[in-house]
């Protein structure tokens, strides 16, 4: 499942969807320095990251939606099955987010374009 070729490989480890060798952000996972900063082609493979302007804008969807069924997971998991307090149980998925914001904008930006582009084995070997 997180193989080379399968979706959920590019999306996790933030690679192109098309190679799946190219990096699509100029800095790691979590970095906080230039954290929305893309590179806008592949170093491997020269596909372009931003074919059409406001490209990305699904991909606020995408964050949204997970986000919020995630949020929604965390407090009752804590709440209901910890014990602990609706403030704790919500002050700390709040400094979870703050510290995951950057890794869930990558993310999610990984599933829109996945959505739009297929895995090519010989992305990388053609002129």
């Amino acid at each position: 499942m997180f193989s080379k070729g399968s979706k959920a490989y590019s999306i996790f480890n933030l690679k192109c969807p098309r190679c799946h060798e190219g990096d699509m952000f100029q800095t790691g996972s979590w970095s906080y320095v230039k954290p929305f900063d893309m590179l806008e082609r592949c170093p491997k493979c020269n596909l372009n990251y931003f074919p059409e302007p406001g490209y990305y804008y699904g991909s606020m969807f995408i964050s949204y939606i997970w986000t919020a069924f995630f949020s929604l997971a965390f407090v009752m998991f804590f709440h209901w099955y910890l014990g602990w307090s609706i403030n704790a149980s919500f002050g700390l998925l709040i400094v979870f987010l703050v510290l995951n914001f950057v890794y869930v904008f990558r993310i999610s930006r990984l599933m829109w374009i996945n959505v739009h582009v297929k895995y090519d084995p010989n992305a990388t070997n053609k002129p």
